[in-house]
């Protein structure tokens, strides 16, 4: 249904509670113009039963119209005191058609702002009270009396709808702001996803890009300074060109990312790279002298692109962690395969032969948070942490169907080990420690 604007952008919506000064000003002018309307009555229309006012009747008709002030903070109090002046002046037999829009408002008011319980009683003492007292003067007189009972009947109806419809827009107000909350709580919601997913995405891309050129600077350093008389120039001639590749490889993928961010299309991300992008990661790793072995059995298997997106981040997260903090002599093996409904992911590196896989002095950093969240965007987990025999393992499982299918990441699930034997010592790869953290990686 549509919602009027008035009622979502007019000044009653965000006025807050009415002042109550206010209120009572302009409920005395009310009372004011009713008492004026009721004089002019008193003076004009002919007396066609009762008698004409004196001093008395005419404090007791001026006397029931101050009540009316405060109508709106005690409704049913300024009725009944509109009532104890009313009373007594039909009592003396004075003009009883002076005092009648005086007691219908009060009527009215009584039935806007209470309940239909307590507006019925009212009604039902008003009526049975006039009733009794008209009949018992005469059938003429209860004859007129039902013919008043009529009015009082509709203008408590009509009380009772206008306090109903009051009501009515007041809930519809209600669900159209509630409606507008919950349209910018999912739009601050969309922001703040949004933002996330940019600072991910920069940061995948970045720190990948800047650990390999800082490693492969490092080497042509190393190759300009071992042996200055006698330089190779074969080697830092690889080297320099390997930092350009890399370059140009960051600035291709810093602006496919870009366009995707620049891009309105929900399925834009699909011009990420995916998992026929990880054996240009295995081949930028080994670049920077590490030595990696990689099984890429799922590479064939149709992956949706936001899984092989988050496929693609994950290796190249754990690869750049594992350049950065394995050390030297660093081998590293990368596993991509198909289990029934997912695929796994696996990156598992020895550390240098040294137990080195984190460096318990750097700064903490975001990369596991970033590998974990790529996981959980496509329903899968992560899981992360050092090895007993030293280096440290990634592990990540990303369901192909939907999200709702996804493994609980509090349960158990089938692993799928990575039956893959280190060079030197030609053993089976332990599984990771659990419970033992990533560190800053």
């Amino acid at each position: 249904m549509d919602v009027p604007r008035v009622l979502l952008n007019g000044p009653a919506r965000r006025a807050g509670p009415p002042d109550p000064g206010r209120v009572r000003r302009q409920d005395a002018l009310l009372a004011a113009g009713l008492a004026l309307v009721d004089a002019g009555v008193a003076l004009a229309v002919p007396v066609a039963d009762g008698r004409q006012l004196t001093a008395v009747g005419w404090a007791l008709l001026l006397g029931a119209h101050v009540p009316l002030i405060w109508r709106r903070s005690a409704p049913l109090g300024s009725f009944l005191v509109l009532i104890a002046f009313v009373l007594p002046y039909h009592a003396m037999d004075f003009h009883h058609s002076a005092p009648l829009a005086a007691s219908l408002f009060g009527l009215f008011t009584v039935a806007v702002s209470g309940r239909p319980r307590r507006t019925v009683l009212v009604g039902a003492c008003v009526v049975g009270l006039m009733l009794a007292v008209k009949f018992s003067a005469g059938m003429a007189e209860g004859t007129d009396a039902l013919r008043i009972s009529g009015w009082v009947v509709v203008v408590l109806l009509l009380g009772v709808y206008v306090r109903v419809h009051r009501q009515y827009l007041a809930s519809v107000v209600e669900r159209a702001e509630r409606a507008e909350r919950t349209r910018e709580e999912e739009a601050r919601r969309r922001v703040a996803e949004e933002r996330l997913r940019v600072a991910r995405d920069l940061h995948d891309l970045l720190a990948h890009s800047i650990t390999l050129v800082g490693v492969q600077t490092s080497v042509a350093a190393h190759v300009l300074n071992a042996d200055p008389g006698r330089l190779d120039r074969a080697a830092v001639a690889k080297a320099l060109d390997d930092i350009a590749d890399t370059c140009r490889a960051a600035r291709g993928e810093l602006r496919a990312t870009l366009e995707v961010l620049r891009s309105p299309a929900d399925d834009a991300r699909g011009a990420l790279p995916g998992v026929d992008g990880i054996p240009e990661l295995v081949e930028a790793a080994r670049t920077s002298g590490v030595s990696v072995r990689c099984d890429l059995e799922a590479a064939v298997v149709p992956v949706p692109a936001a899984v092989g997106a988050a496929a693609y981040r994950i290796v190249q997260e754990a690869l750049t962690n594992a350049v950065r903090h394995g050390g030297a002599g660093l081998s590293v093996w990368v596993a991509l395969r198909a289990v029934p409904g997912a695929v796994e992911v696996s990156v598992v590196d020895d550390g240098g032969g040294g137990g080195v896989g984190v460096d318990a002095a750097a700064v903490p950093g975001f990369g596991l948070v970033g590998m974990r969240e790529r996981a959980r965007s496509v329903g899968g987990v992560v899981e992360a942490g050092p090895r007993a025999a030293g280096g440290f393992e990634v592990r990540a499982t990303l369901p192909l169907t939907s999200r709702g299918s996804a493994p609980d990441p509090a349960g158990s699930r089938p692993r799928a080990g990575l039956d893959l034997p280190e060079p030197a010592q030609g053993q089976e790869m332990p599984e990771p420690a659990p419970g033992r953290g990533g560190g800053n990686r």
